[in-house]
């Protein structure tokens, strides 16, 4: 199936004081390449983001945002380090001995020394959180994968109109291999007649091998016929479900191959002409299938 590379969807849950918002973007990538921006908190739940994308995902680089906001976070909570509390008041004690102050130790002194007092994450509970995503980001690759078939739909329409062009031209092609073998008799007789001054006579079974071989090395059927394999294939690959990006970039490797054999071959400039016509074309395609997953 057709589907493009590039595209975008979101996606917002909320639930229990659970706020989820998701955001992808698709862009073109010759493997699956998946950059995740989520908070260091949940950095636990990203090897599960990522096989949920891989398993919807085949090839592109994709780029996810995902914003998680729990309600219970807004409760600040407060932890003591009472390691450094104990050695900074001793501290504090020994230099008030040690110059004989009648001072007491504040409070406020203790507490305000950095480190003492510190500010700690609540606790979360990440397999809820993760149901909720989850259902998220199901939810975000299923409009995301929606674009792409849409956007897929006008790639697929392009490429049959440029289809089209390639297998007129090979059937224009073979049509005007049919008459070669006259064609070379004639271009036979001519020349050997300017070289001759008319002088040699050649015999007509002579001009007809000649020419026969010449057609031979010439032939170019073989590179047609599977020129038109190679268009029944790549149309086949386009209806197919599955992912067909690689598959059609290598059928294209193989359409020049064929077309650069039949220019080689083609001793007729109107053919050669046709040919590369059909080339340009190609290259066209190949540009459009870059955007395909």
């Amino acid at each position: 199936m057709i589907k493009s590379m590039t595209a975008y969807a979101g996606s917002d849950l909320s639930t229990d004081g659970l706020n989820i918002s998701i955001e992808i973007r698709g862009y073109n990538s010759r493997h699956l390449d998946v950059a995740l921006k989520l908070y260091h908190r949940y950095t636990a739940l990203e090897e599960k983001i990522r096989k949920a994308i891989s398993e919807k995902i085949t090839r592109g680089r994709v780029e996810l945002r995902v914003s998680i906001k729990d309600s219970s976070e807004n409760t600040e909570i407060f932890n003591i380090n009472e390691s450094m509390a104990n050695a900074y008041y001793e501290t504090l004690t020994q230099l008030k001995n040690k110059y004989q102050l009648d001072a007491e130790i504040p409070l406020a002194l203790l507490s305000g020394k950095n480190g003492i007092i510190e500010t700690a994450d609540p606790e979360i509970n990440l397999e809820e959180i993760w149901q909720v995503l989850e259902k998220c980001l199901h939810s975000a690759l299923s409009d995301f994968d929606t674009m792409k078939i849409n956007e897929g739909a006008s790639l697929k329409k392009d490429l049959d109109q440029r289809l089209g062009f390639i297998e007129d031209a090979i059937s224009i092609i073979e049509s005007k291999t049919d008459g070669l073998l006259s064609i070379y008799q004639e271009k036979l007789k001519t020349r050997i007649t300017a070289l001759t001054q008319g002088m040699v006579e050649i015999e007509p079974a002579r001009i007809a091998q000649e020419a026969a071989f010449i057609a031979d090395k010439s032939d170019i059927s073989e590179e047609t016929v599977r020129a038109k394999s190679h268009l029944k294939q790549f149309r086949q690959l386009m209806t197919d479900k599955d992912p067909c990006g690689r598959p059609l970039n290598f059928l294209l490797q193989e359409f020049n191959r064929e077309f650069n054999t039949m220019g080689s071959k083609a001793g007729d400039a109107e053919i050669a002409h046709i040919i590369v016509s059909a080339k340009t074309e190609l290259e066209k395609i190949r540009e459009q299938v870059q955007n395909v997953e």
